[in-house]
Order: structure tokens, then sequence, then C-alpha cells
């Protein structure tokens, strides 16, 4: 008996059972089950491969623990009627930090009217000190029988500029102490210039009656000596010595130069490239480079200055654009990579690096000037191979009243916030990838099953009744 039943014992198949063909059916409800199981399934297939291939990108809001003490800040701004010789930059922050005329890393460019950049003024550095010439007889003595340096108004302006070839006009203010210290020292170089025959007008133009000519010739400090050359401004202010001397040899150096271009001369053509400093017609000035600044609240300002000359407030006007303004190493500041990622990441509200960037700011009154607010937060983002690290910029500008007495100024001041934004970039494993294959493969064939069985039974038993 135990060997008989033995023998009729059959295995039961484990875990992987088959079903007997002769208790399969094929119907038309399981044909239509199949080919939406397949479809499914393909569908869910090239879409979990679609968000494998793709990286996905979290974001959180954590407490700023950078250790550097200082920030890098980049500009390029191009302030339209101020000459390179005045404009300054200047730092100030919340720790007591005040620092005038920044001159490390700071370039500036001539500008025509345009904006277009027309001649390299060379590294922001510290301003020569001008030798002064004294003289002890006061000017009322020195023009009691007639000046030798025309006084010059609108009305006559003109004529003088075409009654010779070339003229050198002082544009001064009576109440400029520098203007009063030069004044004797100018008469005395018309005085020589007429004695000796030197082919140079010598003019003077009082800026506190004849501002329309001032404002012409965008006069900002006194005194401003400018050249003329057939009726047409030549080149910029002089900012040689005040004495006599200086200036006698400065008319003759023109003159002796006329009918010469100024690209024969090599040595001026190896310093400055392809443009002529002197020869150009600027209007304004590119500042352009980066400081480094504490991480704590302040501003960079840009205004005129100038130890040799006294700035009027009335004349100075700080309409400017905003070429680049952003926070950050340039590798990361310009990195296509991070960008991307951020404009993926973040709203536009949010990923604004750089929102002053383009802008230009036009002012149309004296007395006036923008001051620009920007909210500095730091932004790391971590991918598989780096770590980078950007400041994205949320800003604001204000048209700002000035007294009559203060000097304007173009204010640009932020703030770092104590936040900071950590994206990170994370891609699925390939082991992910297999295991949601797999269960997309049988969750699907299992479900549709499931739901062919339900429906077969269903219109089975109505047939059945029938």
């Amino acid at each position: 008996m135990a060997g008989g039943g033995g023998s009729n014992s059959r295995p039961s198949g484990g875990m992987y059972k088959r079903v007997p063909k002769d208790l399969t059916e094929a119907t038309m409800l399981g044909a239509l089950m199949s080919v939406l199981c397949i479809t499914t399934v393909i569908i869910l297939f090239f879409s979990e491969t679609y968000a494998f291939l793709r990286t996905s990108v979290s974001t959180t809001l954590d407490v700023d623990e950078t250790p550097d003490q200082q920030i890098r800040l980049n500009f390029n701004i191009t302030v339209h009627n101020l000459r390179c010789a005045y404009a300054s930059v200047d730092v100030w922050d919340a720790l007591g930090t005040n620092r005038q005329n920044v001159t490390s890393n700071v370039d500036k460019w001539g500008v025509d009217r345009e904006g277009r950049r027309v001649a390299f003024a060379g590294r922001v550095g510290r301003e020569r000190a001008i030798q002064h010439q004294d003289h002890d007889e006061p000017l009322e003595e020195l023009i009691a029988d007639g000046a030798y340096a025309k006084p010059l108004t609108e009305e006559n302006f003109e004529a003088f500029l075409f009654a010779t070839e070339r003229q050198m006009i002082d544009f001064f203010a009576p109440w400029c102490k520098f203007c009063q210290r030069l004044a004797p020292v100018w008469e005395l170089y018309a005085r020589e210039a007429f004695n000796e025959g030197l082919p140079m007008g010598i003019g003077t133009v009082d800026c506190t009656v004849q501002r329309a000519l001032c404002t012409k010739y965008s006069i900002t400090g006194f005194p401003s000596i400018l050249s003329f050359y057939k009726g047409e401004r030549e080149g910029e202010i002089y900012q040689g010595d005040r004495t006599v001397e200086a200036f006698h040899a400065y008319a003759k150096a023109k003159v002796n130069r006329d009918g010469k271009k100024w690209e024969e001369d090599k040595e001026r053509m190896k310093r400055y490239g392809k443009f002529d400093l002197h020869q150009t017609d600027q209007v304004g000035c590119m500042l352009s480079g980066y400081i480094m600044v504490n991480r704590v609240p302040g501003n960079f300002h840009i205004e005129a200055r100038s130890k040799e000359h006294t700035i009027d407030p009335a004349m100075t006007n700080l309409t400017h654009t905003v070429n680049e303004l952003s926070f950050g190493h340039p590798k990361f500041v310009h990195n296509r990579k991070l960008k991307r990622l951020l404009d993926y990441e973040l709203p536009p509200s949010i990923h604004l690096a750089s929102p002053f960037d383009g802008k230009h700011f036009v002012v149309e009154e004296i007395h006036r000037a923008y001051h620009h607010y920007m909210k500095v937060v730091p932004t790391g983002v971590a991918t598989k191979s780096e770590k980078m690290v950007s400041y994205q910029v949320v800003g604001q500008s204000q048209l700002v009243y000035y007294d009559v007495v203060n000097v304007p100024e173009a204010r640009f001041s932020y703030d770092l916030s104590p936040m900071s934004v950590s994206v990170e970039k994370r891609a699925r494993r390939w082991y992910e990838y297999l295991t949601s294959l797999c269960a997309i493969i049988g969750g699907t064939y299992t479900t549709l099953g499931l739901i062919d069985a339900a429906l077969y039974r269903v219109f089975r038993s109505r047939k059945q009744h029938r």
C-alpha cells in the first residue's frame, strides 16, 4: 500500500505551476485585454525610461554658513555724462569700511554720446597731484590795462573759435578756490602766448553767468580747461600742471602737431591701440571691474570727485546704464550649466542673478540720482561632479533728491540674506530603474489579469442565465 501510494503521487510544481491546456479558452475579451496590457506596458516603459534619463532637482532653505568673510561684486556701468577724470568708485559697509576712489581691479573707458567705448582711460588710480604756480600780483592789477585772456559769452563765443585755428579756454566759477588760484596764472600765460606770437586764442568763460555754454560742453568740475581746433572741441579736459611753463609747453605741442595724425605716434599707439585718448569725443565713462566687499549690509557708489577741481552739484548728471552687476566668482556667474539648472528649477521671480543688467536709468533734472537696493540670496547648487555657488538678487530702484550743496551719486546698496537656498541635482540608480520596470510589467499583467477574470465570470454567468 505504501509503495502504491508513492507511485501515484505527482510533483506539486512549486511556485511556478502550469495551467493545463484543456482548461484554457480563447475569447474576444481576452484578446482585448491582452492588447490593452501590451499597450499599457509599452507606455509605462517609455515613461519610466524618460524619467530615468532625466534628473530630479530638490530645493531646500538653510541657514547660510559660508565661511568666506568677503564676496566678490562684479560690475560694468556706463555713466553717460561724467568724464573718467572725475569718476570715483567708493565703498561703505556696516562694519565701518569707507574706501574712497577704489583703485584695484577697476578700469575706465571713455565713451561717446551713444555710450560706445572710444578710448581706454586706464586703470583707476590715485589722482596725480597737480603743481600750482603762485603769483603775488593780483588779477585786478594784471588786467588793469586790459585782459589778454578774452572773456567769452554766448554772443562772442563762436566768433572767437574761428578767429584762429586753435584755442584754449578756461571754464571757471568765481567762488571756486582752484579757479581763484589759477586766474592770475592764466592771464600771465595769455600774455606770454601773445608776446611770442603763438597762434593760440586764450579765453575764459564764467559758468555762473554763461551756464548754457558750460552745459553744452558738459562742464562738471572747475576749473576745466578745454582745447578747440577749427571750431570743434579737441580731446579731454587738460589735466597737467597749472603753471605758465606747463600751459605754454602744452600749447606749443598742439601747434607743432597740426597736420599730423595721432596714429603716427608709435609710443601712444603701442599704449592705447587704435584708440586716441586726446582726439576722441568723450562725454562719459564706462567703469568695469570688481571689488571685494564684506558679507554685511553696505553699498558702493559712483560720484564725481577731484582733489584738484571743485565739483558743481548742479552740473553733475549721473544718467547711467548697468551693463552687468552680479555677485560671486565669474566662473559661476557665467556658468551655462548652472543657469540652465536654475532656470529649470526656480521660478523666474527668484532666479534673477542680475536684475539690473541692460537697464538704463535717465536723470532729467538737476540734484537727482538713482539709488538701487539689492537683496542677495546665496544659492548653492550640488551636482554629481561639483558644487557651485551662485547669488540670486532681487532689486529695486528709486530716484532720490539731493540738497543743492551735495553732489549726487549713483548708489548700489546690498544686503546679504542670512538664509541660503540649496539646490541638489539627483540622478536615479540603474537598479532602481530595473526594479521599476519589473514592477510595471508584473503589476500591469497581474492587474489586467484580475480584471479579465472578473469580467469573464460576469459575462459567463449572464450567458448561463439565458
